[in-house]
């Protein structure tokens, strides 16, 4: 009995020691786009093509995903279009260091919330359950013990925590081997109060000779972009892929689709050198023979730049199709430009004529028939309250009704009495439609606050609203509204930044139509200066490049009130082509439901305090 418990510990010795050696010995010399092709599986709830990995499917990811497991490699910045199998380029690291290389990883999302999705989203169900070399690596969350949860997983040999760019808690700790920042555009400039958060994820490597770190992004602006700074500081690769008919190596360029009139069904694609068109067939086996050329020397860091003109998965009639959809739109052009053709964003200028603005005016008898509801922004200072009254229609076309100043104490009712009978105002359009305001925003930044919280807690339901301006880029234009305060009133975040960067891409377009902004002609000069007092500057935030909206002239209330009223609108979250359809449809019924106290035609008083009476 005794010799058989030796021989079973014997047994269970040589067992663990297998399992140690397997854990301790040299990762094999694979490659990641390798160990994809062998192992990786696509599953159909997060895949559109289901079934094994396949690298020349995409031929430009193996270059991508080699240089993650190249040691000479020591970062990896990659500056892309959307479309082209980033996420799953990603998870193909992360698949091939919990099977083959373990490590600690570090993944970076922009926001806490999108780092959960991606971990429920892709590493859950797109990477661990769909791949069979990986299942049981990752204990099941569900066991008790389990040391795998939505942002920390172990598995033998390493762990990968997932955090938001946003968080200082999630950026402090362990020491890590691989970080994989993702958008890292979108990260903020500061995560808190401690700095850059790659910066910080940086140096949670410093005590690994073989760290890796690898960006990925989409580009946003010039000059602030991120990703486009750090591409610049790489040996900035591009994918050169021949030409079928005359073997001549090209990147792709915009400038070289060509299409028939209006008819994106008619893309092509045009070879610089020998003239022929290509087709999407001929483009696909352009991009199955192409190779990375880089042109800066390699110093550690490589660098990849590509668009969605070499997306598999998108045929140039998409692109051309989109592209002639917002051509005109100046922050769609912007989305497309960054997110197509992966290239940064250049501002056609730093703030807006306000001469070529004032040349715009025309006049309202009553409220324009393109108004489908109307939005109100209140900007609340020492001695008056002003606000704007901006009408909203099909495509977010909008028309500044008028621009109110109504002077008193804010600190008596008196005041906002007068404001109340404002916003019980019902116009008459010319189609012979009613309309009153749908909903109004009051800022409650600075002054007055905890008035402007009581007044907008009690006409909650009257779709009134108390807001406070944030700053920094990215954020949403209306945010989920919080009730930390005495009055327990609901208190929504508008990301000012967001909203000014929409008004005055919108303030330059020329043509009516979408996005197009008309302004009454009771509107007089200093409206105009108001709505154009700031412009767009770029400083230097923790050694990061920041763009920052800065006044140039003493008052800026006009723009101040449209971005609240912008703020309205986003609040209610209303399909406003929805309203439009109806309208059109039932052209004789009333959209609108506010209460009706007051009924009159638009027609704006010239009095003391409208805005042409300005002090």
């Amino acid at each position: 009995m005794t010799q058989k418990f030796q021989r079973q510990g014997l047994a269970n010795l040589k067992q663990h020691l297998k399992e140690a050696m397997t854990v301790l010995q040299p990762p094999p010399n694979l490659s990641v786009a390798e160990w994809a092709d062998q192992r990786r599986r696509l599953d159909s709830q997060t895949s559109a093509e289901a079934g094994v990995w396949r690298t020349s499917r995409a031929e430009y990811q193996r270059g991508i995903m080699d240089a993650c497991s190249d040691p000479k490699v020591r970062e990896v910045v990659v500056m892309a279009g959307a479309q082209l199998g980033k996420s799953e380029a990603l998870l193909n690291i992360i698949g091939y260091h919990i099977d083959h290389d373990p490590c600690p990883i570090l993944m970076l999302q922009p926001t806490e919330s999108m780092a959960q999705s991606f971990s429920k989203d892709r590493i859950a169900n797109g990477l661990l359950r769909a791949t069979p070399v990986l299942q049981g690596k990752v204990k099941d969350p569900r066991a008790r013990d389990s040391n795998n949860t939505t942002l920390h997983k172990i598995f033998p040999g390493g762990s990968i925590s997932l955090v938001g760019a946003n968080s200082p808690a999630g950026l402090a700790s362990r020491p890590i081997r691989v970080v994989l920042a993702d958008e890292v555009d979108r990260f903020p400039a500061s995560a808190g109060s401690e700095g850059d958060p790659l910066g910080l994820a940086r140096k949670r490597t410093a005590t690994f000779w073989n760290r890796k770190i690898i960006a990925v992004s989409t580009p946003t602006i010039k000059d602030v972009s991120r990703i486009e700074d750090a591409y610049e500081k790489s040996d900035m690769r591009e994918y050169y892929i021949p030409c079928k008919h005359c073997e001549h190596q090209q990147t792709l360029a915009w400038a070289n689709v060509r299409w028939t009139d209006e008819a994106p069904e008619t893309a092509s694609y045009l070879c610089e050198e020998c003239g022929c068109l290509w087709t999407d067939a001929d483009r696909r086996w352009s991009v199955r023979n192409g190779q990375w050329v880089a042109k800066n020397e390699f110093t550690g860091i490589a660098g990849f730049k590509i668009s969605g003109l070499y997306s598999p998965w998108t045929p140039l009639s998409d692109g051309v199709r989109e592209f002639l959809s917002v051509k005109k739109n100046p922050e769609q052009l912007k989305v497309w430009t960054n997110t197509y053709l992966g290239q940064s964003w250049v501002d056609e200028g730093e703030t807006v004529d306000e001469m070529n603005l004032m040349q715009r005016r025309e006049h309202f008898n009553q409220v324009p028939e393109g108004v489908v509801m109307i939005v109100v922004g209140a900007d609340v200072q020492d001695d008056r309250i002003e606000l704007s009254f901006i009408g909203i229609g099909r495509d977010e076309e909008s028309w500044v009704l008028g621009h109110e100043v109504l002077y008193g104490d804010p600190s008596t009712p008196q005041l906002w009495t007068a404001l109340d009978t404002q916003l019980a105002t019902v116009f008459e359009t010319e189609d012979g439609r009613s309309l009153g305001v749908r909903a109004t925003c009051v800022d409650s930044g600075g002054h007055f606050t905890n008035t402007v919280y009581q007044y907008c807690h009690k006409n909650f339901n009257k779709r009134v609203f108390a807001i406070k301006g944030v700053a920094g880029e990215g954020k949403p234009i209306a945010g989920k509204p919080s009730r930390n305060n005495v009055v327990k009133c609901r208190l929504f975040p508008i990301g000012t930044e967001t909203a000014k960067d929409l008004l005055f891409a919108r303030l330059r377009i020329q043509e009516e139509g979408a996005g197009y902004v008309h302004f009454s002609d009771t509107l007089n000069d200093e409206y105009f200066r108001q709505l154009t007092a700031e412009k767009v500057i770029t400083k230097f935030v923790r050694g990061y490049k920041k763009r920052v909206y800065q006044k140039f002239r003493p008052r800026n209330e006009a723009l101040d009130c449209y971005v609240y009223a912008l703020g309205a609108y986003a609040i209610i979250n209303t399909n406003v082509n929805s309203i439009a359809d109806r309208i059109e449809a039932k052209s004789s019924v009333q959209v609108d439901d506010e209460p009706k106290e007051i009924k009159r035609p638009f027609v704006p008083r010239v009095k003391k305090n409208f805005v042409n009476a300005w002090r």
